[in-house]
């Protein structure tokens, strides 16, 4: 069981390359950035995994602080469940200190939803995981949405946010943020009420 001394595995999914970079399926990367701006860390190439990593801390200085490793696989999303698991191992993480970032088909665009467990919904990023390391680890789910009439799934996440959507995405990627925080420093149920949409 782990204990509040355990570091925590914040791992944003999405694709490696400047070709992705801006793709619905890439918001995961983009609070992963913005959480090691936030920590005055930049990424750099894991030793023990295809990964890269920043460590730091998270939360006001003293007892409420939490050590972190922020992790972007570079192994393509639907084989995450290689580097995951292995940098869990490494850093000894526990499960239920894993949190996955990942964009979320059967949520609206702006919402967010919190959980631990349950199952992937179709999203490869997610199955691999799973599949490498069970279920139980927590997942900040960001809503795109539905792709639009009769588009293709993986067209949809594979394209950049529209100009609409690009209006309120910095603000949308700065609250996913402020949730992984609160989920850190006070717990499951404390960030849902507060950012469950």
């Amino acid at each position: 069981m782990s204990d509040a001394t355990d570091p925590w595995l914040i791992v944003g999914l999405g694709n490696p390359g400047p070709d992705y970079a801006a793709n619905r399926h890439n918001v995961g990367f983009m609070v992963a950035d913005l959480l090691a701006t936030r920590i005055g860390g930049k990424f750099k190439r894991a030793q023990k995994a295809q990964a890269q990593v920043v460590e730091g801390r998270i939360g006001p200085p003293g007892p409420a602080s939490r050590r972190v490793v922020l992790v972007k696989p570079m192994s393509y999303m639907n084989l995450s469940g290689g580097p995951v698991p292995a940098l869990r191992d490494f850093y000894k993480v526990p499960t239920d200190h894993v949190v996955a970032v990942h964009d979320e088909l059967d949520v609206d665009y702006g919402s967010l939803r919190l959980k631990r467990g349950g199952g992937d919904n179709g999203h490869n990023g997610l199955k691999s995981m799973t599949k490498a390391m069970g279920p139980d680890y927590h997942r900040v789910r960001f809503g795109i949405g539905r792709p639009p009439g009769r588009m293709q799934v993986a067209d949809f996440v594979l394209k950049d946010f529209s100009s609409t959507e690009r209006k309120e995405l910095a603000f949308l990627v700065d609250r996913s943020a402020d949730a992984v925080e609160c989920l850190l420093a006070e717990g499951l149920e404390r960030a849902q009420s507060a950012y469950n949409s």
